[in-house]
């Protein structure tokens, strides 16, 4: 793992970051997300809705089309974002798990687990797939236990495979979602494209999560 974290740029390179931001492409319009790294402070701003976490409380503005929950999504895209750093934070458990296979290329594998208490979703886990000559990342597989709360045995796989470097750190242009039958990879199912990516070893404002005007916290 800590071979995949240098040829990203380091985990001494990623510590000394404050802020990161960046733009999802949307066809009703793109979704620009700001985070604080220390924290984990975000805002959130899309076409319908203007959510966000100030570090105590989830709060979310948005108009009658918006259908989503502001607790769950915070992070959310962050964290597959900022991969694979975010899994150098504390209270995670590290094992070996069995390599994935894909188009006759087997990439070994890690499991991460988390500890009681640790985050909103401590039964979530996730594998972080690598390409064993370079130690790039390449596959991450994940369950959403968020609304159970109890383990889950259903994974997603996103696919890596389109990374920059940005201010000493490599991060995803594109991630791609794959479809999954009987635990196989299929074939793609829906990429997000990434844009405007900004990565700073300066902190944002603390105005900067503050709610809006018309915004009302979630419980």
């Amino acid at each position: 793992l800590v071979k995949v974290f240098d040829e990203h740029g380091g985990l001494d390179k990623w510590k000394s970051m404050k802020s990161m931001s960046y733009e999802i492409e949307k066809v009703e319009g793109n979704e620009k997300q700001t985070i604080d790294l220390n924290n984990r402070r975000e805002k959130v701003e899309a076409s319908n809705f203007t959510s966000g976490y100030d570090g105590k409380e989830y709060w979310v503005e948005a108009d009658t089309s918006y259908t989503g929950n502001p607790k769950f999504y915070t992070n959310l895209i962050f964290y597959f974002y900022a991969m694979p750093f975010v899994l150098a934070d504390e209270g995670i458990n590290y094992s070996k798990t069995e390599p994935l296979e894909y188009e006759g290329k087997s990439y070994p594998g890690i499991k991460i687990s988390y500890g009681d208490g640790v985050g909103i979703s401590p039964q979530d886990e996730y594998f972080l797939y690598y390409d064993g000559a370079t130690h790039e990342m390449a596959w991450l597989g994940y369950t959403v236990t968020f609304f159970s709360g109890e383990k889950s045995e259903k994974r997603s796989y996103i696919r890596y495979n389109d990374w920059k470097n940005f201010n000493g750190v490599k991060l995803p242009n594109s991630l791609t979602w794959f479809k999954v039958e009987d635990g196989k990879l299929i074939e793609p199912r829906n990429t997000r494209n990434f844009v405007k990516v900004k990565i700073s070893e300066d902190a944002f404002d603390d105005a900067t999560f503050e709610m809006t005007a018309g915004a009302k916290v979630v419980d």
